[in-house]
């Protein structure tokens, strides 16, 4: 979130700088060096501010030197999905609000995740269309997630072009268009890398189009997805 956007959203809501200060307990003068961009926004200051704007969680600044490695356990992760309201995980009821596109690399990056958690990962990208997509795919690149995320987006792309959902799509088709030029030809899998070679061998023959251009081994497909 930059300061001329922190500016905007404080204009749409009809809100005044004093207002504001006042809301966040700091000072006037303060507010201006944000929206002036003079000052960085501190990270818990943006999450209060996406509350008091209403804005949504894509505002919130993902961390410069994020390492998805350590962004927490599969419990973790379905808590940050279900405070970005994810509704199978609604019963949580979790505030570990964070940017959508942070939650969907660290569960990417997991060897193995739980099919409740990964059934996540579409409605993700369908209802946060508007993730930083250099950030996003820069952060695939540098940990080999793009084969995994591509598959994903195009899981999503599927699905929004059935139900006839055009909102989101461009943005949807210039992501895996990113993703497609740095596509490898390794195999892997969508985070379940503790398959067996019987199972694996089996995917291999099952698996649809969509996975076999991504080179992964999964059964997954667009009717798969409950809450997308």
């Amino acid at each position: 979130m930059s300061g001329a956007e922190l500016k905007a959203a404080r204009k749409r809501a009809g809100k005044t700088q004093v207002e504001v200060s006042r809301s966040l307990g700091v000072s006037q003068g303060y507010v201006s060096l944000l929206e002036n961009g003079f000052r960085r926004i501190p990270a818990q200051l943006a999450k209060r501010l996406v509350r008091l704007y209403g804005l949504a969680f894509t505002a919130l600044p993902v961390v410069v030197d994020y390492d998805p490695l350590k962004a927490g356990d599969p419990q973790t992760l379905a808590e940050q999905f279900a405070a970005l309201g994810y509704p199978g995980f609604s019963y949580m009821g979790s505030r570990k609000r964070r940017n959508p596109a942070e939650v969907l690399v660290a569960a990417l990056c997991r060897r193995n995740l739980e099919s409740r958690v990964a059934e996540a990962l579409p409605w993700v990208l369908l209802h946060y269309p508007e993730l930083d997509r250099q950030w996003l795919v820069g952060q695939a690149r540098l940990h080999n997630l793009q084969n995994r995320l591509g598959f994903v987006v195009t899981l999503a792309l599927e699905v929004a072009r059935h139900g006839r959902q055009h909102s989101g799509l461009q943005a949807l088709a210039e992501l895996q268009a990113a993703l497609e030029e740095s596509r490898l030809a390794r195999e892997d899998t969508l985070c379940q890398e503790s398959l067996s070679e019987a199972e694996r061998n089996w995917l291999r023959k099952v698996r649809s189009p969509g996975a076999l251009h991504w080179n992964l081994l999964t059964d997954w497909n667009p009717e798969a997805i409950r809450h997308a």
